[in-house]
């Protein structure tokens, strides 16, 4: 992928993230098993002793490729219960490949999980989708309000729902999270950007967010990246981060 860290980059940055004892690291995108040196990544840190939570959208995954590793979980998007909604959303990819993706995963032994990203095209198919994650074997629903980021905001007001649809979404998680308890967890608090910024203000996460190109954003919502790890350390990027959240010097936008 363009811009993307170098396999050697990768890997040196892995043994950074071994030696400063990160317990925990989540390999995400875009679409990160499309990156040619996916695995060496993933393997390099399980075999340091650090635990993996795989995002993908299971259109060419084989889980059979982590065996033996480290993985926390897997979570797969799976954006519309129907092939029709799923297809509107996700141009060129294929539900029934995600859903032969998510049975791979549990027929692996591997933790599944299930995210949703609701838009007008597929919020009325949400609690079929919440069924569908329970019938698969998921032991997590993750879901909330659609962020204007990337190609959402590029096609806001096309896919943003509305409030009215918020409210009826909202209602069905906080609805269905007390029946599903014990099978399946609906995670979907913060709700909202404002929510979850709110949070992070007070107390921001103790975690780094490293984009493919190496820089490190502030938060997942906000457009401002803190270090860049293609010319800093792991740790020079923590501090770095750190103090971001801390003063209100300006910082490089994302683009």
């Amino acid at each position: 992928m363009p811009g993307e860290l170098s396999r050697e980059r990768a890997l040196s940055l892995c043994c950074e993230i071994i030696e400063a004892g990160v317990p925990y690291a989540m390999i995400v995108g875009g679409e990160p098993t499309l990156v040619p040196h996916f695995l060496d990544v993933c393997r390099a840190l399980s075999g340091g002793g650090v635990f993996l939570k795989i995002e993908t959208n299971g259109q060419d995954f084989d889980p059979g490729t982590l065996r033996g590793l480290a993985v926390r979980s897997v979570q797969i998007s799976i954006d519309g219960a129907t092939e029709e909604t799923y297809a509107g959303q996700r141009p060129g990819a294929s539900l029934a490949k995600a859903l032969t993706a998510c049975r791979r995963v549990v027929s692996a032994g591997l933790p599944l999980e299930i995210t949703f990203a609701p838009t007008r095209l597929n919020i009325s198919e949400a609690e079929a989708v919440i069924d569908l994650a329970l019938k698969l074997g998921a032991f997590r629903f993750n879901t909330g309000k659609l962020m204007r980021l990337g190609t959402a905001a590029r096609l806001w007001e096309r896919l943003a729902p509305s409030e009215d649809q918020y409210r009826e979404f909202l209602s069905l998680l906080e609805n269905r999270e007390e029946s599903m308890k014990g099978r399946l967890e609906l995670c979907y608090k913060p709700f909202s950007l404002d929510e979850e910024l709110a949070g992070r203000l007070s107390q921001p996460a103790g975690t780094l967010l490293i984009l493919p190109d190496g820089r490190v954003k502030v938060a997942a919502a906000l457009p401002q990246a803190c270090a860049d790890l293609k010319t800093q350390t792991l740790l020079e990027a923590w501090e770095a981060y750190r103090r971001a959240w801390r003063d209100r010097r300006d910082l490089p936008v994302v683009v």
